[in-house]
């Protein structure tokens, strides 16, 4: 052992890494289902800051940078479908997919929690899926 000691943030950045690892598969579905719950609520009530939060940071970019204007801005101008209610749920370690009645959903961990890398994703057959919203 080398016997060097680590100060109290390695510690809180350590313990915090890792308590998103410790949740229950049952805890991690119902976090990714409350976060897509949250970004259709915003949806709903056009409310573009709110959804431009629950993006991961390359999926805001990608939009940012394929609209030509700030997030808030293009995500309003993006044609997502009425979700309609979850149909399943799946999540593999730090990635998700939520499929809704009308849309899919992909989401990844990040230390803030979980966030849409993917939103109005429609299934391909033998191809991935097409998304209105994706990062790079």
């Amino acid at each position: 052992m080398s016997g060097r000691s680590y100060g109290p943030g390695v510690m809180a950045v350590v313990l915090l890494a890792t308590a998103g690892a410790c949740a229950t598969p049952a805890e991690r579905r119902d976090a990714v289902t409350a976060q897509v719950t949250r970004f259709e609520q915003a949806l709903d009530a056009e409310q573009p800051r709110r959804l431009c939060a629950a993006l991961a940071p390359t999926t805001r970019e990608e939009l940012e940078q394929s609209a030509g204007h700030p997030c808030d801005r293009a995500i309003g101008e993006q044609r997502l479908p009425p979700a309609g209610p979850v149909r399943h749920v799946d999540v593999y370690g730090e990635q998700a997919r939520v499929v809704l009645a009308h849309d899919t959903v992909f989401l990844a961990h990040f230390p803030t929690g979980w966030k849409i890398t993917a939103a109005g994703c429609r299934p391909r057959p033998q191809r991935p899926y097409q998304c209105e919203i994706k990062g790079g």
